[in-house]
């Protein structure tokens, strides 16, 4: 979604920095390292076999399940369940991690580095899969500490408040929030902390005029109190802060919860999506002529094309099931039918240059025009303005739905209108081949407007 909207927004002429903010650091990370250093017996992605960042996913699953054993192990004793999760062992010892982390204890630090480096490398592996990438990546190991510091701010100018305890909170209900925490009594920094520091670093780099977060609609909550917070201490990129918020993906086998280690992971979708476009593929026998390595090539095209325009063709904020069968289909309102409409054309203006057809747009010897012709040129000629309204709308859905409009045009167009017949006159062919010609482009532009990319030949 996020990539979408950059490349809509650059297509307007804005200029777009595509920024990555990477949750390095914090509780969750400290369990994933807890759980390595007690369990992982100097297990490697390469000695397991698996990515980087599964690996670490591994831990934090792991660290998980001995947690939910300490709790009802304490419950057994007679605690109550609330005072269990705060006193099992493993929660304490991964609260002091993250102090330790925080002093910058040698042996903290070195395993962190460590994870860490396997993390980014199976990420790098799967943007580049997707074919997804950043201008800049900003680390919250490297924000947070700047967010410590509009921490003091906002205590000096009266905006936050310390408990007894220590802990420094916001009271945000005048703004229809609540009391919020942006200071642990440890001293450790919550999300929100780093959060503060990210959107200064930001606008100290590129001194934005509109900075969009494109976060889950889980994170309403969150990103209504970090603009509130910002307005507060009168940040003046505080009004600049937009949140693009999306529903969540649920897929045919259910919900999906990352402490329980059922979370799908994108490998694991593009490889299921990649094989069903295979089988879809196969199924209509699109593949003569193709060597194995093209064959590889057009699954994973139309695989990622079929997610990619599955997800984007709904309105961004509508909770959606992904069903993969469904979006790989060669017909209907899919990714796999728009790109085969793309290589449709490819296939004609092979055929046209075989023939020396020469693809021309000259009027002036053709005629009148078929109502297919009329229909199509009329679908082109919207193109700038479904950009311009998709960008104004941060809604890459308007883009899907445009093409999808457009590659059914055509397909109406090449049914009910010869183009390369023997007994088509030359002006013709040469018209119809061009209109075909400025079809393609139309369909591989808006598709990468998507993320999409096309195939020659299917």
């Amino acid at each position: 979604l996020g990539y979408s909207v950059a490349e809509i927004l650059k297509a307007t002429g804005a200029t777009v920095t595509k920024s990555n903010l990477v949750n390095d650091r914090g509780i969750h990370i400290c369990k994933s390292m807890l759980a390595y250093q007690r369990f992982g017996h100097g297990e490697t992605p390469e000695s397991a076999g698996i990515k980087g960042d599964h690996l670490a996913g591994k831990y934090y699953v792991l660290f998980d399940k001995h947690y939910r054993e300490e709790i009802k192990q304490l419950e057994a004793e007679g605690l109550a369940p609330e005072v269990a999760k705060k006193q099992a062992p493993l929660i304490l010892d991964a609260q002091t991690m993250l102090q330790q982390w925080e002093a910058g204890d040698e042996e903290v630090m070195a395993l962190w580095h460590r994870m860490n480096g396997w993390v980014y490398d199976g990420f790098n592996q799967t943007y580049r899969s997707i074919g997804v990438d950043f201008d800049k990546f900003y680390y919250e190991s490297g924000t947070y500490l700047l967010g410590k510091e509009r921490v003091e701010e906002g205590l000096a100018k009266g905006v936050f408040f310390q408990k007894e305890d220590g802990s420094v909170w916001v009271d945000l209900t005048a703004e229809g929030l609540d009391e919020k925490l942006v200071r642990r009594a440890d001293g450790t920094s919550v999300y929100i902390t780093q959060d503060l520091g990210t959107a200064e670093l930001k606008y100290q780099d590129f001194g934005y005029d509109s900075s969009v977060y494109v976060i889950g609609d889980e994170q309403n909550y969150h990103m209504q109190v970090l603009r509130a917070i910002l307005q507060k201490l009168h940040k003046p990129y505080a009004d600049a802060i937009y949140h693009l918020s999306y529903g969540m993906v649920d897929l045919p086998s259910g919900k999906m919860k990352s402490r329980e280690g059922t979370v799908v992971d994108a490998d694991e979708l593009v490889a299921e999506v990649v094989a069903a476009a295979e089988a879809a593929t196969l199924e209509k026998g699109k593949t003569e002529g193709l060597g194995e390595e093209e064959l590889a090539e057009l699954y994973h095209t139309l695989g990622l094309g079929a997610l990619k325009y599955y997800l984007l063709k709904v309105d961004p904020k509508k909770r959606m099931l992904f069903n993969p069968a469904e979006s790989v289909r060669l017909e209907g309102d899919t990714g796999p039918f728009v790109q085969y409409s793309y290589a449709r054309i490819s296939s004609i203006r092979r055929k046209a240059l075989e023939q020396g057809v020469i693809e021309t747009t000259d009027f002036s010897q053709y005629g009148e025009l078929h109502p297919t012709e009329q229909e199509l040129i009329q679908q082109l000629a919207g193109y700038a303005g479904a950009v311009a309204e998709a960008a104004r709308s941060f809604s890459p859905a308007l883009i899907a739905q445009y093409v999808y409009e457009v590659a059914k045009s055509y397909n109406r167009f090449f049914t009910e209108v010869p183009i390369l017949k023997e007994d088509i006159e030359p002006a013709k062919k040469a018209f119809r081949v061009a209109l075909s010609a400025k079809t393609a482009a139309t369909i591989k532009t808006s598709l990468g407007l998507l993320g999409i990319a096309v195939p020659e030949r299917m």
